[in-house]
């Protein structure tokens, strides 16, 4: 299978340096369905580059046809993986401004529907087609005028996806079963991705707070239907979501070769590639609400001691791990019971066991709504 391979430069932050995107595709440039797979925007988060590895070896034999435009990104934050720190990478944060490589993608809906008001008609695809269009003429107007390799970055991931009927951007928890974030408008229509992927968790959301790179996609779509209203279709053209593949330690080429089967398999249901996916399997469990997602936190510093595995449905008031201050006089007196605040199921725990005041030690997905839940949805 012919594949293309472009690298992309980033603007240069300091004399002597320079730092590039690789890209990967295959089909016609201008066919569609698109589909746009990146990996390493939380460059520390391993996962994803090798299944990738294992997606493009895939494609490259050429078993089935392409039959629309893949678009892969295996390193998607070159600056990401440079930022080393006595032997530890620190990918997940910008070390210049603390900004978060997943946060803060601009949100370009009011603009695009400034330009494309009084252009829309009745016909859906030609609206998407204009859509698409003024889309990535902002982007690269704004990209000309980025300050800065970190907002370059980001724009540029975005004018590779702007126009993609479906993007997955791939990441990994710290100690995790895998999860997907999806737009609730896109439900459950897209209920096929995490079906193929064979995800016990799905959290829908329209807006998780923080602007990540899947909503800066998808949501655009959202808004723009609520603001022209029925008379101007404006359908959800972009399958956006972040895909978790696990935890960070869950790195290996036997699940990621099984991963990226998962991942061709469902873009063979989407007509992108040829070829028998197989039926789309059964959603493993329905999905969640991302504000019913509960984040227990540590209340004092300490060592975790889990009572529950991964994977465990707990109840609210169950007892699903220990608190432990090894300091304390009385060592009956040092132990605390941390509780469930939600039915639900238990996605993601932490690695290492030492906790500090407020720091995440679990992630529960519950089925309802939780008071208080509002705002910043996820974890910076």
């Amino acid at each position: 299978m012919t594949r293309i391979v472009s690298r992309f430069p980033l603007p240069p932050m300091s004399l002597g340096t320079e730092r590039h995107l690789t890209v990967h595709a295959y089909g016609d440039p201008d066919a569609h369905p698109k589909a746009y797979v990146q990996a390493g925007l939380h460059a520390g988060e391993l996962p994803g580059l090798l299944v990738l590895h294992h997606l493009i070896r895939r494609l490259d034999a050429g078993e089935d046809p392409i039959l629309g435009q893949i678009v892969l990104v295996p390193v998607a934050n070159p600056i990401g993986q440079s930022q080393l720190l006595r032997g530890q990478m620190i990918g997940r944060t910008s070390l210049a401004d603390g900004t978060n490589f997943n946060r803060e993608y601009p949100d370009l809906a009011t603009a695009v529907g400034d330009a494309v008001a009084g252009r829309l008609g009745k016909d859906s695809e030609t609206n998407v087609a204009l859509i698409r269009d003024v889309f990535g003429e902002i982007l690269a107007d704004q990209a000309a005028h980025a300050e800065g390799e970190g907002a370059y970055l980001r724009l540029t991931l975005m004018r590779l996806a702007c126009d993609a009927d479906i993007v997955l951007d791939l990441h990994c928890d710290d100690d995790a079963t895998f999860h997907v974030y999806l737009a609730d408008h896109l439900w459950p229509d897209a209920a096929d991705l995490p079906a193929y992927l064979e995800s016990p968790v799905t959290m829908l959301a329209n807006e998780s707070g923080g602007n990540p790179f899947d909503e800066s996609l998808s949501k655009l779509w959202f808004d723009l239907r609520n603001r022209f209203g029925a008379a101007t279709p404006v359908p959800s053209a972009c399958l956006a979501s972040t895909v978790e593949l696990r935890g960070g330690g869950d790195v290996g080429d036997a699940l990621a070769e099984d991963d990226a089967d998962r991942i061709y398999r469902f873009l063979q249901h989407r007509g992108l590639i040829g070829g028998d996916p197989g039926p789309v399997p059964e959603l493993l469990r329905p999905a969640t609400p991302l504000n019913g997602m509960e984040i227990v936190k540590s209340p004092l510093p300490g060592i975790v001691s889990y009572r529950v595995p991964l994977g465990a449905e707990v109840v609210t008031g169950q007892a699903i791990a220990d608190l432990i201050d090894p300091t304390a006089d009385d060592p009956a007196e040092g132990r605390i019971e941390i509780t469930a605040g939600t039915d639900g199921f238990v996605f993601a725990r932490k690695t290492h066991r030492f906790v500090w005041p407020g720091e995440t030690i679990a992630k529960i997905a519950g089925g309802q709504s939780l008071a208080g839940r509002a705002g910043k949805l996820l974890t910076d």
